[in-house]
């Protein structure tokens, strides 16, 4: 990679923000990241190319970096949120027995074997993509918050099981490499607690704005990437590592200053290049030589959004269970892992992405009738609300 491909690789990433100007559909910025990596990968017209070193290790600082923004995304600071938690956890796990149901159903429908995987997926909710949804559209009320409290224990359980589904072989090793990370999370997370309430934090960091250093950024980084170190060396996706780091942050409070430091550099530099990366190493012509791939998705897609249509049953309102379907950094996860480690059949990775893109569509709807509703009538009984930063 040289500087006119690094530079071509950012005029592509704008395709992210073009896609989604329009803030009433509630397009992720990474649809259009992803739209153009694939039109200038293996794909389309072959231009970028997903397997030089370079541009694979700027990719996983990227993908580290996405995985601890979503991780700081998880609202565990959130008093409200937390008194909703036994409602959301309810939740969250019949969506889970559900999607257990349908994710190795489809898995023998389709004969891929991942049943375990599609489980997972089926499951999962992202954080990062629902909250900045449930602010756009200004919900409020018990039902938000319970719907936070659900996405918030689905996304986490979900990280949290993918490295040890994804290839059932490989799960022992898995399981013991994502213990050593859990532990250094932790101990990340009293470490920080320590720090801000003995005041050190502050003063360094009123030390680092007076004089300039971008300190906490720099030891943000350090410790990112040293979890990430740990990961790799254990055989555990880096993904564990960025979303662990992100909560043990999370859990202490993210300060205002960094968390812009961070978003510029993940939102404005090594996130995008990541998304445009994955695009171009999504190769959708193996949807031709498996047309049956592309039902996969489609399925798979449906599959979330029903197993959590279903909390009707519990009470939730229908546009607010699909809106709780929508997900990203899961499947994201394990079209990267999975592709790494070898274990997708041709065309897999794209139907997953695939599937993700139902969910999304879905949410986005669910949204708009939502906040149509609550325009009506909204609950005044809190808000959702996202962890301090």
């Amino acid at each position: 990679m040289d500087f006119s491909m690094l530079a071509l690789v950012f005029v592509l990433g704008l395709a992210g923000p073009l896609l989604s100007w329009r803030a009433a559909w509630h397009v992720p910025v990474v649809l259009g990241e992803l739209v153009a990596g694939i039109v200038f990968g293996r794909t389309g017209f072959g231009v970028l190319h997903p397997e030089d070193p370079m541009f694979a290790f700027l990719s996983d600082m990227g993908f580290a970096l996405v995985m601890f923004v979503a991780g700081t995304h998880v609202p565990v600071r959130d008093p409200a949120v937390r008194a909703a938690l036994g409602s959301g956890a309810v939740r969250a796990v019949a969506v889970g027995v559900f999607a257990a149901a349908a994710g190795f159903t489809v898995a023998d429908w389709f004969g891929t074997g991942h049943g375990a995987m599609y489980s997972v997926l089926i499951a999962s909710s992202s954080a990062a993509l629902v909250l900045p949804i449930i602010d756009s559209s200004r919900l409020q009320g018990k039902s938000v918050l319970a719907l936070t409290a659900q996405v918030a224990v689905a996304d986490t359980a979900c990280v949290v099981a993918l490295p040890l589904v994804i290839d059932t072989g490989a799960a022992g090793q898995a399981a013991l490499g994502a213990l050593a990370v859990a532990v250094t999370a932790v101990a990340l997370f009293f470490l920080l607690r320590y720090l801000e309430r003995s005041g050190l934090r502050k003063r360094a960091h009123e030390e680092s704005e007076r004089r300039e250093f971008a300190l906490e950024l720099r030891v943000s980084l350090a410790i990112l990437f040293g979890i990430a170190a740990l990961a790799t060396r254990t055989h555990v996706s880096i993904m564990l590592a960025g979303f662990a780091t992100g909560l043990a942050v999370a859990g202490v409070g993210e300060p205002r200053r960094v968390a812009r430091q961070l978003f510029g550099i993940t939102e404005g530099f090594l996130g995008p290049l990541f998304f445009v990366w994955l695009g171009a190493r999504l190769n959708l012509r193996d949807f031709g030589a498996h047309p049956r791939l592309i039902a996969l998705g489609v399925t798979l897609g449906l599959a979330a959004v029903l197993a959590h249509a279903l909390m009707r049953l519990l009470g939730q309102p229908i546009s607010l269970a699909t809106l709780a379907a929508a997900q990203i950094g899961v499947p994201v996860a394990a079209v990267t892992v999975g592709t790494q480690l070898g274990v997708l059949v041709p065309g897999e990775a794209s139907a997953l992405m695939l599937g993700a893109l139902v969910t999304i569509v879905a949410a986005a709807i669910g949204a708009g009738v939502a906040a149509r509703r609550m325009s009506g009538g909204p609950e005044t009984n809190g808000s959702a609300g996202r962890a301090p930063e």
